[in-house]
């Protein structure tokens, strides 16, 4: 039986992604700043985001652009960014958006396979974007850089080009449930980048499902996690939106940097990853920083220990919630979270399923389900959710697509979760990712979290190793703090205090940062293309 989440139905209207967010906005909040540039401390109200957006999709609409097209938007956060975004979806373009690190290849390769007509971008983005629109047949014309102009150098049509010559922004029909809005594609960490298909009403399904974490109109939201990406699409630049919350963007994370702007513009409500989650928890810099404004943190995109959570919260002050979502590009992204108001919920865990989501646990060895227990805890397996966020399928790949999706909706996470009797998920590793040291499963987030949890280690990963005798063992990658004196056999031992015997970590490299990617996941491929 599939498990239901406790939280009361939300409504999610029949409608654009662009109605949802500003149909219904009122005359005292146009006039609420909606979007701050963190490096010019320029601001924006929602009226002239509004008013941009529209200006925009007009002038995309005039240059033939619509429903049944395809726009790659390939450029970090910056305020032009939200305005272009937003533009596009208000034209019944679908957006195809693309990490900010992708090499000239990796564009090209997104570009031809999501059939992208063209390419916006930024003028420090350029060489890559211009040599793979180039490699993917685009023509000069076809390239927008939004920041170009004599000024720049870059003679490529500009925003400012674009909207030099006013046009209303079109009236557009189509079916939000299977009109494609955008097409993330997924990291590539466990194969070939696909396509992601997300129709409007997956948006906003999702962030009417997430209003139960608990943003309001009088946060202030700094946005470090790329919009490029589903988790900042979604839970920063839309749910902050809808809220009528304000955005500071941040084209790129610089610790310094961005408690600058906790500092100047009194942030209260701060979405991470783990790696700045760390940060934040381990580094001395914060304390030359007024970071009291804070109420709240949220991580996502990998997984977050109670350790660290407990270390996050005594750094900032008691007072700020410490939470944890849970989420895959696939689902738009969020599935999990842990409600605001719910302080009775770990931090370790990624909390309940979101409005009008349900879930399966199914044994990944025998197929058997798993059921929620009455009392206490279930054993692990694979997730599988089923929701109004969840994705069509993968662009032009059916059989991924059949891989990932049962027939009756239901869609496979590659994630290990145990459920207990409140509906409270913890997610214990991925699927692929699971240590078979001598027919034991270990999890390497288990021992990873173990591992934060040492006063001398910044940053930790762990791998499975072959072994001849044991099949796998588990090794880990240590990076220690700055001063920390550390040796392998004492973190050999810290662990082995800790765990039952066959957890332990049985070798250890000191390295000077763990490899991750632009969301925050460890990219595990890479340490064991150097493992020793």
């Amino acid at each position: 039986m599939a498990i239901r989440s406790p939280l009361p139905d939300v409504e999610i209207p029949p409608v654009s992604v662009y109605e949802y967010l500003f149909g219904t906005i009122t005359d005292d909040d146009l006039e609420r700043v909606a979007v701050v540039d963190g490096v010019s401390g320029e601001a924006t109200t929602f009226r002239a985001l509004r008013d941009r957006i529209d200006a925009v999709a007009g002038a995309l609409a005039a240059r033939g652009f619509g429903v049944g097209d395809v726009v790659a938007l390939h450029a970090p956060n910056v305020p032009a960014y939200v305005t272009v975004f937003h533009g596009l979806l208000r034209a019944g373009v679908t957006v195809t958006t693309v990490n900010a690190l992708s090499s000239a290849p990796e564009i090209t390769k997104q570009l031809a396979d999501s059939g992208a007509r063209l390419l916006i971008t930024v003028s420090a983005l350029l060489p890559a974007g211009e040599a793979g629109a180039r490699d993917a047949g685009l023509g000069d014309d076809q390239v927008v850089v939004l920041d170009g102009g004599p000024d720049t150098g870059v003679g490529h049509t500009s925003l400012a080009d674009l909207l030099a010559d006013p046009h209303p922004a079109p009236d557009v029909t189509f079916d939000p449930a299977t009109h494609l809005a955008v097409l993330p594609y997924s990291s590539g960490t466990t194969g070939r980048p696909k396509g992601v298909m997300l129709t409007h009403t997956n948006l906003v399904a999702n962030v009417a499902q997430s209003m139960a974490i608990g943003v309001g109109r009088d946060d202030v939201v700094p946005c470090v996690l790329p919009f490029f990406h589903i988790y900042g699409m979604t839970v920063l630049l839309n749910l902050a939106l809808r809220t009528r919350a304000r955005l500071v963007t941040l084209p790129r994370f610089d610790l310094a940097q961005y408690l600058g702007v906790i500092q100047e513009h009194r942030a209260t409500f701060l979405f991470v990853a783990p790696p700045i989650a760390l940060a934040l928890a381990k580094h001395p810099l914060v304390d030359s920083y007024d970071v009291t404004s804070v109420r709240a943190v949220l991580s996502g995109a990998a997984p977050f220990g109670e350790s660290l959570a407990g270390a996050v919260r005594a750094r900032l002050g008691e007072h700020v919630r410490v939470l944890q979502g849970y989420g895959m590009t696939e689902m738009s992204p969020v599935s999990h979270c842990i409600p605001f108001d719910r302080a009775d919920i770990p931090s370790g865990s990624v909390g309940l399923l979101v409005a009008g989501m349900e879930a399966r646990i199914v044994d990944p060895a025998t197929g058997a389900e798993i059921e929620q227990p009455a009392d206490g805890v279930s054993g692990p397996g694979e997730l599988l959710c089923r929701g109004p966020n969840v994705m069509v399928g993968y662009l032009g790949n059916p059989e991924a697509t059949a891989e990932t999706l049962e027939p009756d909706g239901f869609l496979h996470t590659g994630d290990i979760v145990t459920v207990d009797a409140r509906g409270v998920f913890e997610v214990v590793d991925r699927l692929k990712e699971l240590i078979k040291y001598k027919g034991y499963q270990v999890p390497p987030a288990e021992l990873e979290a173990l591992l934060l949890s040492h006063p001398g280690i910044a940053d930790a990963a762990v791998i499975g190793l072959p072994d001849e005798e044991a099949g796998e063992i588990p090794k880990a990658f240590v990076v220690p703090v700055a001063g920390a004196s550390l040796t392998e056999a004492e973190v050999i031992a810290f662990v082995a205090e800790h765990v039952a015997p066959y957890k332990k970590v049985r070798s250890v490299e000191f390295i000077d940062a763990v490899p991750k990617s632009a969301s925050g996941k460890i990219l595990r491929k890479d340490l064991r293309a150097t493992a020793g």
